[in-house]
């Protein structure tokens, strides 16, 4: 992936954020596109020999669309101003376990994955494994790797204990959780001087691995 290249043309995107500025640069697009492409097929490859659960399509089919759904968002620019994809077993299902990646200029790069927002039903299997076996969870929390990366487990939280447990349970900070995500930010300088980015990203990947087998294994998926 050219990065420069990529936060230039992103940067621009971001200023003139309308239909006719994106179809003049549009071949610009579809290189660097394609360019992503590349790199995510790559990132897929590489994370099936880490997680082997992960068989579901190609790389380049975890890429969302730079495409906005503006329907019911009030701000109504039609393009996003990043490139992004998420490595599930089942795709791009924003709705499972998985690996996401975001590029883009501005202090939106990032790297991580997890679960956001998880329904109902997830949410109460995933509190009665850290309610069970929270040692497991807090263990690889605590892995030099995802402390390096990530500092430790993201993700909204409730302000008081949920209802289906006591205040004073010892794990009563991990069972306010809403999310349960991984995240590591870049800087655009960091970003753009990084000698192999594309490495860089399978290596946290791998710092996030086993937080992901835990949250599939608590949702026995």
């Amino acid at each position: 992936m050219q990065l420069k290249p990529l936060f230039t043309f992103l940067s621009g995107l971001s200023k003139h954020n309308d239909r006719a500025w994106f179809q003049e640069r549009k071949p610009t697009y579809d290189q660097l596109r394609k360019q992503f492409e590349e790199d995510a097929d790559y990132w897929f490859r590489e994370l099936q020999k880490l997680d082997p659960v992960l068989a579901g399509p190609q790389g380049r089919k975890s890429i969302f669309r730079i495409y906005r759904d503006v329907r019911f968002s009030n701000n109504k620019d039609p393009y996003k101003t990043h490139f992004s994809a998420y490595f599930t077993a089942s795709g791009k299902d924003i709705e499972t376990p998985g690996y996401y990646v975001q590029l883009g200029p501005n202090g939106s790069t990032l790297i991580g994955g997890g679960l956001y927002q998880p329904d109902k039903e997830q949410l109460a299997a995933i509190r009665q494994e850290i309610d069970y076996n929270a040692d497991e969870l807090k263990t690889l929390l605590a892995a030099p790797d995802f402390q390096r990366y990530f500092g430790g487990m993201g993700g909204e939280r409730l302000k008081k204990s949920p209802a289906a447990y006591d205040v004073s349970h010892p794990e009563i900070e991990l069972l306010k959780h809403k999310s349960f995500i991984a995240s590591h930010t870049m800087s655009d300088a960091d970003v753009l001087a990084h000698p192999d980015f594309r490495a860089h990203v399978l290596e946290v990947f791998r710092a996030m691995v086993p937080f992901s087998q835990w949250l599939r294994s608590a949702l026995n998926a």
